[in-house]
């Protein structure tokens, strides 16, 4: 089963949405580039498209104009050596997710994230084999992502990240999770501490500054998920 533990203390290398930040996310292409970056898992998100085909976006309004199918990415990624991170959009298609994980025999190198401790759970008791990760917080409104708003946004997490190691354990156990990937805002020393206590991986998203991934090193988390793999050859010992 994939190791999402610090492999050598060394943290793990992750990318976002494929190489986010340098190639059409969410596109073979995207896959491709951040193998050749020398990524340990790379993430992906997967929606329902209309008609049931499952493929790869972050939502049905973020599609390549020509989306690649879970298939199609999982065919890739099967070929590579690098892990896979599948960021699950959708609800109800558990059942397909683990049937595709499956024909391509990734069930073992794959962790499968989600906000939806629901989905989780069903992937869980379809496939106990495979890895999950609770996404926190759930963001629906996108406040992280404005700049002009982030500072609310960050007030808030100030208290989701104060209260978390306390409810961390709760949270995982409702949804059937063994790893925690958390928003880098929500990330302290006691939040980390209270994961490996617990036996909890955390993998950190989403990380393109080098002054927080050298924080997050020190801090010992486990993963950082980032739009640019670059930043780990640029900033971290090999």
């Amino acid at each position: 089963m994939i190791e999402l533990r610090r492999s050598g203390g060394r943290l793990l290398r992750i990318g976002h949405r494929g190489a986010g930040a340098l190639a059409p996310e969410n596109t073979i292409d995207s896959l491709r580039l951040a193998v050749e970056l020398g990524c340990d898992l790379v993430e992906f998100d997967v929606v329902d498209l209309p008609g049931g085909t499952l493929a790869l976006g972050h939502s049905l309004k973020e599609l390549a104009q020509e989306p690649a199918s879970l298939d199609e990415a999982l065919a890739f990624l099967a070929g590579t050596e690098a892990g896979v991170h599948l960021d699950l959009k959708a609800r109800g298609v558990e059942a397909e997710v683990a049937d595709a994980l499956r024909r391509h025999d990734l069930v073992g190198r794959t962790v499968v994230s989600s906000f939806q401790p629901a989905s989780l759970r069903a992937l869980g008791a379809l496939e106990p084999c495979v890895r999950l990760g609770l996404t926190y917080p759930e963001d629906r409104s996108g406040l992280g992502q404005r700049r002009v708003l982030a500072p609310f946004a960050g007030g808030a997490l100030a208290g989701l990240r104060a209260a978390l190691p306390r409810r961390i354990g709760k949270l995982l156990a409702r949804a059937g999770a063994t790893t925690a990937m958390l928003h880098w805002q929500v990330i302290s020393r006691a939040i980390v501490e209270r994961c490996h206590a617990l036996g909890a991986p955390v993998l950190v998203w989403t990380v393109d500054d080098p002054d927080r991934l050298r924080r997050f090193d020190e801090l010992g988390v486990d993963g950082v998920i980032t739009n640019d793999p670059r930043l780990f050859t640029a900033k971290l010992p090999p």
